[in-house]
């Protein structure tokens, strides 16, 4: 397999309060650059980038139905990792091809950015999620 990463493209966190957050990642030194919504079995959810130099924290909230889970999670919050590639439906057919254990049927396409992105995920031995990214 020839997949190139180019770099982490982003750490996935949900949160229960995205203004909250916003703010507190604010007082970090981080700047949102990126603010949308997201449909999520049949509800809105909330995200934004926060960036600082090199690094970006993507913080999102979920539902109001799957709230109560993140609420309750107590190992953590991290919840995916996510890294930048320049083919996404390249990466995504290399990544098929070898066996891995891919979460979407094709890479899924988001309103975020200024022209959009792609990504899919895959499943890692022990549960966690890696995320391929393209901002297109």
């Amino acid at each position: 397999m020839n997949l190139t990463l180019k770099r982490i493209q982003h750490i996935g966190i949900p949160v229960t309060d995205l203004a909250r957050s916003v703010a507190f990642y604010e007082q970090l030194g981080f700047e949102n650059v990126m603010s949308s919504s997201f449909e999520f079995n049949g509800g809105q959810g909330n995200v934004a980038m926060m960036q600082s130099g090199e690094i970006i924290i993507e913080i999102y909230q979920m539902p109001d139905s799957e709230l109560a889970e993140i609420k309750n999670r107590k190992d953590g919050h991290v919840d995916h990792v996510a890294f930048d590639v320049e083919n996404i439906d390249e990466a995504f057919e290399q990544l098929k091809a070898a066996g891995f254990t891919i979460l979407e049927e094709a890479p899924v396409f988001l309103p975020f950015w200024k022209n959009g992105c792609k990504y899919f995920n895959i499943k890692g031995p022990d549960g966690e999620r890696l995320e391929y990214n393209q901002i297109l």
